[in-house]
């Protein structure tokens, strides 16, 4: 639940820049990485280090257990991203950049929004960028995936504290 106060006070906070989101998207795919390396231990305990094969020199593993660990892992990272996104509007990285997702009204996002969020975000990325870049020439300061999924991130003053 959000205060009214809170919801007009972020209104007047000003939108994140470019270098402070990659700073907190950096942070963030280090625990991602952390996560899907566990994933993977997981899933090699499960299925036996029978299932890989040297071939050439070449690693090769077999085809459905790459696509249930691909599954996995977009899973994984859709889950740690909605749920951050929609209990806090903050992931540990967006925290230590002092950067906080939430609706263009002011409150949490819901999963839906999430969901766009992280689905829209993936090809602003991996395009050259170019869906991040958009918020340099954005008047608002919004990214491609912000515009989507109607959502901001706003930049917290100096004095808040997370926890």
């Amino acid at each position: 639940m959000t205060d009214p106060t809170d919801q007009e006070h972020s209104q007047n906070l000003p939108r994140a820049g470019l270098l402070r989101r990659l700073a907190a998207l950096l942070y963030d795919a280090f625990l991602v990485g952390s996560i899907w390396m566990l994933i993977g231990f997981v899933l090699q305990l499960i299925v036996g280090p029978d299932t890989n094969q040297l071939v050439d020199g070449r690693v090769e593993t077999n085809p459905l257990l790459d696509n249930i660990l691909f599954l996995l892992m977009v899973a994984s990272s859709a889950g740690f991203y909605i749920g951050f996104w929609t209990r806090s509007g903050q992931t540990l990285g967006m925290i230590a950049w002092r950067i906080k997702l939430e609706t263009t009204g002011g409150e949490l996002i819901s999963p839906g929004q999430g969901l766009i969020r992280y689905l829209a975000a993936w090809p602003a990325f991996f395009l050259l960028g170019l869906g991040y870049l958009w918020l340099v020439i954005d008047k608002n300061g919004d990214a491609v995936h912000d515009k989507v999924s109607q959502t901001i991130v706003i930049l917290l003053p100096r004095d808040h504290r997370p926890l």
